[in-house]
């Protein structure tokens, strides 16, 4: 049995702004079938924030391709800069700041996948206005949004 073999570019997918800055996941299991977690990037502009938050069940990745960020993981703060990576383990709450002057992009991974999406991200702040705006999905049935 072979696997589909795919490939999916940044413009393919639509932002998801509800959690700050431009969010998109890339290759998950609804996109190409991935079977053990998903990946994305995200865009910041100078002084925008990924609100804090945390996966219960996955470690996320994040390599910083553009720009300065802070990462703040359970109250310790990690500045990145481009060519920088760092681990956010399982449960801990996290959230990304742009504290740089240029435009920043990240690129992030999170696996193992959740036993259900809906399970997979817990947000513990929101951006003013934006806590009805849909969640991206990464999984699920085959045609919701990515």
């Amino acid at each position: 049995m072979s696997a589909e073999v795919k490939k999916v570019a940044v413009t393919d997918v639509t932002p998801n702004l509800r959690r700050g800055g431009d969010v998109r996941v890339l290759l998950s299991p609804l996109t190409v079938g991935a079977t053990s977690g998903f990946m994305g990037t995200v865009t910041l502009e100078p002084g925008e924030y990924v609100c804090e938050h945390y996966h219960p069940y996955s470690e996320e990745f994040v390599h910083l391709v553009r720009g300065i960020v802070s990462l703040t993981i359970d109250g310790t703060t990690l500045e990145l800069h481009p060519g920088d990576s760092a681990m956010v383990p399982i449960g801990l709450r996290h959230r990304l700041v742009n504290t740089g002057c240029v435009q920043a992009q990240a690129v992030f991974h999170l696996g193992p996948l959740a036993p259900k999406p809906e399970l997979g991200h817990v947000d513990t702040e929101f951006l003013p206005g934006h806590k009805d705006v849909p969640a991206p999905q990464v999984g699920g049935p085959v045609g919701a949004d990515a």
